[in-house]
C-alpha cells in the first residue's frame, strides 16, 4: 500500500528535503506552502510533487485545502508539520502581532491541520504525525519568547495527542531539530550565527536532509511502537 503524506511548509528548507526524501521512499507527496508561489512553482517543476497554497494558521482554509486533497489524492496517512515562522523581538519590546502571528501558524497550524486529518486516521485505524519544533523549545533563546513557547507548545500538544491516537494505531512525535542550514537561520546576523555555531559541539549547522532522515523514520509503518517521543538533532548543542 502507498502511503500519502502531506507536508506542510514543504517546498523549502526542512519540509522540501523530507517530501524528496519521502518520495524517494515510494511515499505519495503533497506540499502545502504560502506565500512564495515562485519557490513553490519550482519545488514542483523540480519535483513533480503536487503543491497546494495556504495558510494553516487560517483554520477554515485548511479545513477546506485538505478536503480538497483527499477528493483528489486520497486519505492522508501522514502528516508532517513543518510550517513555521520567527518574529524575533526581546518582549520587552515584542508587539501583540509578532506574539500572535507566531503562536497562530507554529502553533495553531499545527491543531488546525491534525484537525483536519485526525478523524479520517481514527476510523482506518493508522496515521503518523510528525510535528517539527526546534531546539529553542527546549533551552530557550534569546528573543525569542513567541518562537520559544510556541515550539515548546507543539511537544505538549503531540504527547496528548500521542495518547489519545495510540488505541487506533496514530502515533505522534516530536522531531526538535537544532540550528539547520535553511533560509531561516540565514536570516540571522553573521555574527550571531558564528556564535551559534560555536555553541554546537559538531562545530556546523544541520543540513536540512539529517533532519528529513529523523522523519522518515518516524512515519514508517515499522515505527509503530515509538509514540510521544522528541528526537532532539541539533549536534550535541543541548542534551536533556
Amino acid at each position: 500500500m502507498t502511503r500519502t503524506a502531506l507536508i506542510t511548509g514543504g517546498v523549502s528548507g526542512i519540509g522540501a528535503a523530507t517530501a524528496k526524501q519521502l518520495q524517494s521512499g515510494g511515499y505519495s507527496v503533497i506540499a502545502n506552502y504560502f506565500g512564495n508561489d515562485a519557490e513553490a512553482d519550482a519545488f514542483h517543476k523540480e519535483t513533480g510533487i503536487p503543491i497546494f497554497g495556504w495558510n494553516v494558521a487560517d483554520f477554515d482554509a485548511t479545513q477546506q485545502a485538505v478536503a480538497k486533497i483527499v477528493a483528489q489524492s486520497g486519505p492522508i496517512d501522514i502528516l508532517v508539520n513543518n510550517a513555521g515562522i520567527t518574529r524575533d523581538s526581546t518582549l520587552h519590546k515584542m508587539t501583540l502581532e509578532q506574539w500572535r502571528s507566531v503562536i497562530d501558524v507554529d502553533l495553531g497550524g499545527c491543531f488546525n491541520t491534525c484537525r483536519a486529518v485526525i478523524e479520517s486516521m481514527r476510523e482506518r485505524r493508522f496515521g503518523r504525525i510528525v510535528n517539527i519544533s526546534s531546539v529553542n523549545a527546549l533551552s530557550g533563546q534569546f528573543g525569542q519568547t513567541n518562537y520559544s513557547a510556541a515550539k515548546a507548545g507543539l511537544i505538549g500538544f503531540t504527547k496528548a495527542l500521542a495518547l489519545e491516537g495510540a488505541s487506533r494505531g496514530i502515533t505522534a512525535n516530536v522531531i526538535a531539530p537544532g540550528y539547520t542550514d535553511t533560509g531561516m537561520v540565514h536570516g540571522v546576523p553573521d555574527e550571531i550565527l558564528k556564535t551559534i555555531v560555536s555553541g554546537v559541539p559538531a562545530g556546523r549547522l544541520a543540513t536540512p536532509d539529517e533532519i528529513a532522515r529523523g522523519v522518515v523514520f518516524l512515519v514508517a509503518d515499522e515505527a509503530a511502537f515509538i509514540n510521544g517521543a522528541t528526537l532532539s538533532i541539533n549536534g550535541g548543542k543541548y542534551m536533556a
